[in-house]
């Protein structure tokens, strides 16, 4: 009997292919855009969490000045920045630690073979790998001996290499003379591409040098503007930073009622809270998508009252010749469900083109989430029994009589 009623709701869908297509178009929306809001919404939640792990593992930036965030390490006047020896003391005297980089940053204009490329050098030791997770595409890390004497040496960007060298990736630019400002260093490296960075900054776009170096030959003083700080995995960042702020303290004369003159970035946290958002920014745009699947139960009930209305005669006679109501109700009831579980499944094909390739234009994983695509499916399923089962409760309580009377 099922199979039965089964083939006669498919034989009615077929019968009005454009009606058809057009009721389940609310669903064919309402699935695909809550499935492709929440797959890129995914897509995009892992491509902050690479980006901010990226900067460093289990990093802490320690910057001058109270506001934290892009644009706030740079102190003020009268905020002193640090010095090398701020980070001797913390690598030696806080348990947990990793290893510290102390950086300074300077914007210049480099010069080689002709071109000239507007770029920032960055000066620091060879700790300023570990905590930013750098890797050497080619080359070598400074020498001691270097990084002591302030050597006219410097490890180069992608971007850097790509504008100044040009060549493949990776290739060009080992041995050669960088011009930086009044002075000239040999190429002794070429860092291995990060890319974009979660704040939209080009990580590939530096030149680094000795900390000596940059203050010697490029900023002229003895300014350290960053602490980078790597813990150690499995440490707790809380009592670290506790200790951390405290040691800083000390160093910099803070009398117990002062507020701190510096601010401490823990980058996992930065990491944890924009993910936050960008769950928060998926579930309401998936909400608001899931508003379409409810208009298209309303356009399937909608269909499937006129169909009772029109099929009223064909409904008596039904009724007439023997078949139970629960055989009526069934026959409209699986109608509304195949074509609410049709609209899910072509749904889900549009969601996976649409997610693809709209992963692809705007630079971020494709994540296939079998979770929101069963719930999808299942939700569409759902609408179908819902809204269908007024218009086949309706069929089925036809008085047989009064529905072959119907012109």
């Amino acid at each position: 009997m099922l199979l039965n009623t089964l083939f006669l709701a498919l034989r009615s869908i077929r019968r009005n292919l454009l009606r058809s297509f057009l009721t389940i178009l609310g669903i064919v929306i309402g699935v695909s855009a809550v499935i492709t809001m929440v797959t890129l919404g995914k897509g995009a939640t892992q491509a902050v969490q690479m980006q901010i792990s990226s900067l460093g593992t289990n990093l802490l930036m320690v910057r001058p000045g109270q506001r934290q965030g892009p644009g706030g390490g740079g102190g003020g006047a009268g905020i002193p920045s640090f010095k090398e020896a701020d980070a001797e003391a913390i690598l030696a005297q806080i348990g947990g630690v990793a290893a510290v980089a102390p950086e300074g940053r300077a914007s210049v204009t480099v010069v080689a073979n002709g071109r000239n490329w507007a770029t920032s050098v960055t000066g620091s030791n060879n700790a300023w790998f570990d905590t930013g997770n750098w890797k050497l595409a080619s080359g070598r890390k400074f020498e001691d001996d270097e990084q002591r004497s302030g050597a006219a040496v410097c490890i180069i960007g992608e971007t850097v290499r790509r504008e100044i060298f040009g060549g493949a990736v990776g290739a060009g630019g080992l041995g050669e003379q960088l011009r930086i400002k009044q002075f000239s260093c040999e190429v002794i490296g070429v860092l291995a591409s990060k890319g974009q960075a979660a704040m939209g900054n080009d990580q590939d776009d530096t030149v680094l040098v000795p900390l000596h170096t940059l203050q010697r030959r490029v900023t002229g003083n003895q300014k350290v503007a960053t602490l980078l700080v790597s813990m150690q995995d499995g440490s707790d960042s809380t009592p670290l930073k506790a200790s951390l702020r405290q040691l800083l303290r000390e160093r910099r004369k803070l009398a117990e009622g002062d507020d701190d003159n510096f601010n401490v970035l823990d980058t996992q946290q930065l990491a944890e809270a924009l993910s936050g958002t960008t769950k928060v920014m998926t579930t309401l745009l998936g909400a608001v998508a899931a508003v379409s699947l409810l208009v298209g139960g309303i356009g399937i009930m909608n269909i499937m009252l006129v169909s009772v209305t029109e099929r009223t005669r064909e409904i008596g006679l039904r009724l007439a010749i023997g078949a139970l109501e629960r055989e009526v109700l069934l026959q409209f009831l699986i109608e509304a469900v195949a074509l609410a579980t049709l609209g899910g499944i072509i749904g889900i094909v549009i969601a996976t083109g649409a997610s693809i390739v709209l992963a692809s234009v705007m630079d971020v994983p494709y994540l296939f989430d079998l979770t929101i695509n069963l719930l999808s499916f299942v939700f569409s399923a759902g609408i179908g029994v819902v809204f269908g089962f007024f218009p086949a409760r309706r069929a089925a309580r036809m008085d047989p009589i009064e529905a072959l009377r119907h012109e």
